[in-house]
């Protein structure tokens, strides 16, 4: 098991962490909700954390893995342009009503006249299971998803059917010891995905990659909400 202080060192040392100061020429904004006026020329980018943001608050410490940095993550999907939406859950939160707010806020978007290629929902670990839900919930084939190390055995999906619709990047670390791997099941089964695409991380940081804003999964998440 890693230290906090050996996990860290490791992360250093891979150069793999961008700066959330880094300067972008785009204008970006963070909203807790979808806003009231909403610019329907914007590139919406949702943000689900995992479960130690609800659990133990905005930046929780794990022994396996660190810090996780929620705000510097928002920050820097923020300095690269985009309108982020995230908020804090609460302890507790039930995820299936959370998918359904979340499938409400994206549909906003939409009958607002926001196009569904440019709105792009990321989810992390037990977010990425909300983020499943959502997909399965909105039922469009052109919203763009990102699904953080979720596709385990979590106890959420054996209540509900999970039909994946949309755009749908998987990404996890090899060595990721919670369970979290391939979705391959889910794309087999679905009915509404358009393309796919999975990425299996050998950064040997299991779990631990999400705790931070690595190149490795920002890089190609950008990429795919800019449907590169």
């Amino acid at each position: 098991m890693l230290t906090v202080a050996a996990f860290g060192q490791q992360v250093a040392n891979s150069k793999s962490e961008i700066s959330a100061a880094a300067p972008n020429n785009a204008q970006g904004a963070l909203w807790k909700d979808v806003p009231e006026k909403v610019n329907v020329g914007a590139k919406y980018l949702f943000y689900l954390h995992g479960a130690i943001v609800e659990n133990e608050g905005i930046r929780p410490v794990s022994p396996e893995y660190g810090v996780y940095e929620y705000q510097k993550i928002l920050d820097t999907f923020v300095n690269k342009g985009f309108t982020v939406i995230s908020e804090a859950r609460p302890r507790g939160t039930d995820a299936p009503q959370y998918a359904a707010k979340v499938a409400g806020q994206l549909n906003r978007l939409l009958k607002a006249g926001v196009a569904p290629q440019n709105i792009t929902v990321v989810g992390a670990s037990r977010g990425g299971a909300i983020a499943i839900l959502a997909s399965t919930l909105l039922k469009n084939r052109d919203v763009n998803f990102v699904i953080l190390a979720s596709c385990g055995n979590s106890s959420i999906y054996r209540n509900t059917k999970v039909d994946l619709w949309g755009n749908i990047l998987s990404i996890y670390d090899v060595k990721d010891v919670t369970g979290a791997g391939t979705c391959q099941r889910f794309f087999d089964n679905s009915t509404g995905v358009s393309r796919h695409k999975e990425i299996v991380l050998r950064l040997g940081l299991g779990h631990g990659i999400l705790y931070r804003p690595m190149r490795e999964w920002v890089d190609p998440t950008i990429d795919w909400a800019n449907q590169l």
